[in-house]
């Protein structure tokens, strides 16, 4: 346990001092629900929206960004990167076994997008009049499984790039992917109804946070077919443990 404290405290330190990883993970979220906030249209009821605001509906999707990039994006590149540099093969001959390093980073990582998370909600309250989420268990559950899912999918990544240049290549089309089927890039209730039940499969699962957030925007990004919050749950908390077992199957240490 005193080896992993001193990992965490190792890791939390490179990621601070990393102001692509601060910016992106931690402050990207809440700048960027408070940079859309700034337009006008969209702190106005809409019909399209069910007479709610714009901003109120996209709030989650704001958060959702900053959990893929940390998940598929930094995570795997730090593991590549070290794996590149020939630092987990020389850690598995002291006594801080390389499965530390992974440990601590991905506890850094968690730590940062609860703080992102709760950067993102507060400002959002303060700012923009947007109001907590109305279900906070759930919004929570949706949160840790959603952003487990993700994780097991990036550690695939992490898993079989052999550099830092592929990682970032892999995080990169995963980032687009994830983002772009699981309904982040559009808004959810103007995507047509086959991709909206499409982005009820894709972590981390945008529809669970949006309905946990506001029943009356989960109402809106819902399709007629789409899956009840906790069986999107079970799909999404089998998705992490499908793909945590790919992803310790397929990892090498160098």
């Amino acid at each position: 346990m005193g080896a992993l404290l001193k990992m965490v405290k190792v890791e939390t330190r490179l990621f601070l001092r990393d102001p692509g990883s601060v910016t992106f993970g931690v402050l990207f979220p809440a700048g960027l629900l408070l940079g859309l906030g700034a337009v006008p249209a969209l702190r106005e009821p809409s019909p399209e929206t069910g007479d709610l605001r714009s901003i109120d509906v996209w709030a989650p999707t704001a958060l959702v960004f900053g959990m893929v990039m940390i998940a598929v994006q930094h995570i795997p590149a730090v593991i590549a990167t070290y794996r590149e540099r020939g630092i987990l093969r020389r850690l598995s001959t002291t006594p801080a076994h390389p499965r530390n390093v992974l440990l601590a980073q991905m506890i850094v990582a968690f730590a940062s997008v609860v703080v992102a998370a709760v950067l993102m909600v507060c400002c959002a309250w303060a700012v923009l009049d947007i109001a907590p989420p109305e279900r906070p268990v759930r919004f929570v559950v949706a949160f840790l499984v959603g952003y487990a899912a993700l994780l097991g999918i990036g550690m695939i990544s992490a898993a079989v790039a052999r550099t830092s240049g592929a990682a970032n290549q892999i995080g990169t089309l995963l980032f687009v992917a994830l983002m772009f089927f699981g309904g982040a890039f559009l808004p959810r209730f103007l995507m047509p109804d086959v991709l909206r039940w499409v982005g009820d499969f894709v972590p981390p699962g945008l529809q669970t946070l949006t309905s946990a957030w506001s029943a009356e925007a989960g109402e809106l990004t819902a399709t007629a077919a789409g899956q009840p919050f906790w069986a999107q749950i079970a799909i999404m908390a089998g998705i992490a443990v499908v793909a945590s077992a790919v992803a310790t199957k397929l990892f090498r240490w160098e």
